[in-house]
């Protein structure tokens, strides 16, 4: 548990993008695609401690296995890097079609170190900008402990999903909201939305047991 918060459930839904919350990167950083070669690198990123993430390199090899192997080359066209002035990734995410019906956002993360710079928000705004109305609604999984993320979704436009369960999972929102309000500034947290899922996707999310996003 990152930061002493309980790994729950939460998902978020974007119908429309707020163009306000978009931002362009800080100078001295790119995006680019992620390499073959890079697929550690990749793996690594959830996880700020090298301990933690070699721990948790099963689960990572087993979930690319599971969600993306078969659409190896999509996955390597999609999945993204921001890299410093040395092309050194340090921040990660990409949109990507689960259940091949809905568009989610996937392993969204900036090196801790790399925090506060205004990275993250441009790395979401380029995610976003790239789809096309047919894309929308937009989703992803995320927990209590992203707290600062949950806000920037937020801003983009993102509410989270009151239904009490998504999928295999249940859907933490009443466990987590006491959570949030605690840990997030007060007009962040009363900013929060929330809404219920349509049912093309909670029908989609049903089809498989293997959870892909």
């Amino acid at each position: 548990m990152s930061e002493g918060l309980p790994d729950k459930n939460l998902f978020m839904m974007c119908s429309v993008l707020n163009t306000a919350a978009v931002r362009s990167l800080p100078p001295g950083f790119h995006i680019r695609k992620c390499r073959e070669d890079e697929l550690g690198i990749w793996m690594d990123f959830p996880f700020d401690d090298p301990v933690e993430a070699e721990k948790h390199r099963g689960f990572m090899t087993s979930y690319f296995q599971n969600v993306y192997a078969d659409k190896k080359e999509v996955f390597f066209d999609k999945c993204l890097f921001v890299c410093d002035s040395e092309d050194r990734p340090i921040g990660t995410c990409f949109a990507w079609k689960a259940y091949e019906k809905i568009t989610t956002i996937h392993w969204f993360k900036v090196l801790k170190q790399y925090e506060g710079l205004g990275i993250g928000r441009a790395l979401l705004s380029y995610v976003m900008q790239g789809l096309s109305a047919s894309d929308y609604p937009v989703f992803l999984h995320t927990q209590p402990d992203s707290f600062r993320a949950i806000k920037l979704y937020a801003d983009f436009g993102f509410s989270l999903l009151s239904d009490p369960v998504i999928g295999t999972r249940t859907n933490d929102l009443e466990e987590c909201l006491p959570i949030l309000q605690a840990v997030m500034p007060s007009k962040a947290f009363q900013a929060l939305k929330a809404t219920r899922a349509p049912k093309f996707f909670l029908e989609a999310v049903s089809t498989l047991s293997i959870e892909q996003f």
